[in-house]
């Protein structure tokens, strides 16, 4: 209504202000004089004007002949469409002018002036392809999924926009949520454009989500062939992929597959301590134990960890304590100034019952790096030694306020894992776990026992009376740590 009336208004004004300018004209004294090829012409101003607006108009009207004349001309010399193209350029012109608009409104944020230049833009150019996309972002930008998703299924009809249909509706049922519907839309969307790197990565990931390890490394596979990944980290992602399939099909009861691939994981980066560790098992179960001592051995030159310890304890689980501990020499040899080290050889000497020795082998961590699992093994050395239950339980009170350490962290989110898991499961990042120490006022997810793998265990065989102590106190204070840790969560 306000824009008839403003149109109105309009009209009525610009009649009024020609009528006054023809008035004017009128009342003037004057004229123009024109000679030419022996003739006189003598105009009025009002004439004068009007002649000129002719003049105006008969300019124009020439060279839209003479633009139709070249086109004739075209057309006769075989351009099909060229009179059609002729007859369209104003068309095309209004078209092309509302679908830039659009374009513009859709950068600048502005869903709604986006989506009404685009309608604008298809009546004149009639190319579904160009105005069904701007559409469909802009309905994106709105937060009207439905029209977003009605949009994109027209783009599947053309064979030039299908690949742009189907990875709009991919993300509709990534925001809704929808992984199954998805997963096989990243499919189709792969076989469309394989060398897609944003298809690629969604459907590796949403393959791992779904736990279907040999088409994630067949996607694994494509993205190194077509350059989207560095060799480098084509391996590794491909060993955690390896690991995850080995440990399916052992969860599965078919061991013997399953030690097969987790050793090919193994192969693939040595430096994958779940891969080493089951690489290592698996060796152990084919009677492999030097196989399975050389996987550790190279694991731990890289990156010491307790699970590597506990499947180097397994390859010879009945061996007297001496002998263990000149086995494990061999393994705190490759790195042997490392903290884990420390810790390590630490435990095993109070598992051997000499606590002086483990204290030398902590040196200074109590003091410089102190977390739950050195105070805990200080507490075992002030017992193995005699120390008062005073002196003990101090050790243990610090142990239970003390950070515990290195653990499995998601790089992406910094959500913490009690066990490596190739998929964190907070925010769904493949690959993204690191062992390192969480930051400060975190809570930990691993127990104390499972921290010290060869303390307790160890000192359950065979152990006398102070060994006894050192165990249930040990026993005691992590469980109620671990209690008080979970009601904190």
């Amino acid at each position: 209504m306000l824009w008839s009336i403003t149109k109105i208004v309009v009209f009525i004004a610009l009649v009024a202000a020609t009528a006054f300018a023809a008035g004017h004209l009128l009342e003037m004294d004057g004229g123009v004089l024109i000679q030419m090829g022996g003739q006189e012409f003598n105009l009025t101003p009002l004439n004068t004007a009007i002649a000129f607006i002719l003049l105006i108009l008969a300019v124009w009207l020439l060279m839209k002949l003479a633009a139709f004349m070249v086109a004739t001309l075209r057309f006769i010399n075989g351009d099909e469409t060229a009179l059609s193209r002729f007859f369209a350029r104003n068309r095309q012109e209004k078209g092309y002018r509302a679908l830039s608009e659009g374009m513009i409104a859709l950068a600048s944020g502005e869903g709604d002036v986006a989506m009404a230049k685009a309608r604008k833009a298809d009546r004149y150019l009639r190319r579904p392809a160009l105005t069904n996309l701007i559409t469909a972002q802009a309905a994106e930008m709105k937060g009207d999924r439905r029209t977003a998703e009605d949009m994109y299924k027209r783009l599947l009809n053309n064979d030039k926009t299908r690949f742009v249909g189907v990875r709009g509706i991919l993300r509709q049922k990534l925001a809704a949520g929808e992984t199954d519907t998805a997963l096989k839309l990243a499919q189709t969307a792969f076989s469309l454009k394989p060398t897609h790197l944003e298809v690629q990565d969604t459907l590796l990931q949403l393959q791992a989500e779904k736990e279907d390890w040999k088409g994630a490394r067949k996607t694994l596979r494509t993205k190194l062939r077509h350059g989207a990944l560095p060799r480098d980290v084509h391996k590794r992602r491909d060993a955690v992929l390896a690991l995850s399939e080995a440990q399916d099909l052992i969860d599965g009861g078919n061991s013997s597959e399953g030690r097969e691939a987790a050793i090919t994981a193994n192969r693939l980066s040595p430096d994958l301590v779940p891969a080493a560790v089951l690489a290592a098992r698996s060796y152990i179960a084919q009677g492999s134990k030097r196989s399975a001592a050389r996987v550790l051995k190279k694991a731990w030159a890289v990156q010491p960890h307790p699970d590597l310890a506990a499947a180097f304890a397994e390859i010879e689980p009945d061996e007297t304590k001496p002998a263990r501990l000149k086995r494990f020499a061999k393994l705190i040899a490759s790195n042997s100034d490392h903290r884990e080290t420390k810790l390590l050889l630490a435990e095993l000497q109070i598992a051997a019952e000499d606590f002086p020795a483990a204290r030398r082998a902590l040196g200074n961590l109590p003091e410089t790096d102190a977390d739950t699992r050195v105070l805990t093994i200080m507490a075992a050395i002030e017992r193995g030694e005699g120390s008062s239950d005073a002196v003990v339980r101090g050790w243990l009170a610090r142990a239970l306020s003390a950070p515990r350490g290195p653990q499995w962290i998601c790089d992406s989110c910094h959500h913490i894992h009690a066990e490596w898991t190739p998929i964190c499961k907070n925010c769904n990042s493949f690959d993204t776990l690191s062992w390192v120490a969480p930051p400060e006022g975190a809570n930990a997810t691993p127990s104390g026992m499972e921290m010290l793998p060869l303390i307790v265990g160890a000192l359950d065989d065979g152990r006398d009376e102070k060994g006894d102590d050192v165990a249930d106190i040990l026993e005691a204070e992590l469980v109620d740590a671990d209690e008080n840790d979970e009601a904190k969560r």
